[in-house]
């Protein structure tokens, strides 16, 4: 039995949508595709196209003309990478939870509590997304200094204790969407707002939760200038500075420093791979209502 007219124009229309998309996505995927084509090749396929010209240009393209898979290796050895690793991995986790935790409560009283100038208290929190990092960043400095933290991790974690603005907007958007039944049924059986919040609402706000991880587990992952200006040793470096320090020290070594860029990426796209679902879940149904 044949497709059906509709059959066949809805998969028309998928296939349309599908292309568009994939062709949307290339001025993206090319820098991406770039750098890992980079660190397959040689020193020799990467300076030759500078040097030969007009006529280097098969030489600068995406496919290499061999595949040199020793490059990883070798710039794993030729600075700490796994070091930096650890230290990314720990600074990333422990902000992850902090702020997540921390949000969470923040959002759930400003959603589900009424109490005097909340809403006032919103709109102040919320105008703080407003300005821009820069502004904090001398005082933030001076603050911390003055307390003893500079040339630890503490200015990068302590912060996560005390809720983003964005992940309390997105929490507590999320949060007016569940019924007020639920929270309402459970006040009667005599359970307290932390019973409520732990057992009720953060289960089913478990989408929510991983999009707002996942956001800062990628900004902890990227965050350059945090460490840079507050870490001093070497040894506390994260992922970002390594790459910069791997720069600084071996700038000519293009395809190494694209093989090291190319790992510091697979974790980040590996994590959205595994969580793209209930990422998108979570933004999906953070639209809220009043």
């Amino acid at each position: 039995m044949g497709t059906s007219r509709p059959g066949r124009k809805e998969l028309v229309r998928r296939m349309a949508i599908h292309v568009t998309l994939l062709i949307v996505c290339v001025p993206a995927l090319l820098p991406f595709l770039w750098m890992l084509s980079t660190s397959l090749k040689t020193d020799e396929d990467v300076y030759g196209a500078s040097q030969a010209g007009p006529a280097g240009i098969a030489h600068a393209g995406l496919i290499a003309k061999t595949v040199h898979f020793e490059n990883y290796p070798e710039a794993l050895r030729t600075v700490p990478f796994g070091t930096y690793l650890v230290n990314s991995l720990g600074l990333c986790l422990t902000t992850v939870v902090f702020a997540v935790l921390s949000s969470a409560v923040v959002a759930y009283g400003f959603s589900r509590l009424k109490f005097k100038g909340r809403d006032v208290l919103f709109l102040v929190m919320i105008s703080t997304m407003a300005l821009p990092g820069q502004v904090t960043m001398i005082p933030q400095f001076v603050l911390f200094r003055w307390l003893g933290w500079y040339g630890t991790y503490l200015p990068i974690v302590v912060p996560a204790l005390f809720a983003s603005p964005f992940f309390v907007f997105l929490l507590s958007q999320f949060f007016k969407t569940l019924p007020v039944e639920i929270a309402e049924a459970a006040r009667v059986e005599g359970a307290g707002e932390f019973k409520i919040f732990t057992q009720l609402i953060v289960p089913l706000a478990k989408p929510a939760l991983a999009t707002c991880a996942l956001f800062q587990f990628l900004g902890a992952w990227n965050d350059f200038m945090g460490p840079l200006i507050y870490v001093n040793d070497p040894k506390r470096y994260t992922l970002a500075n390594g790459l910069q320090q791997f720069y600084s020290s071996y700038g000519g070594k293009w395809t190494q420093l694209m093989a090291a860029a190319t790992l510091f990426t697979l974790p980040v796209i590996i994590l959205f791979f595994f969580a793209q679902r209930t990422f998108i879940q979570g933004v999906a149904t953070t639209g809220g209502r009043n």
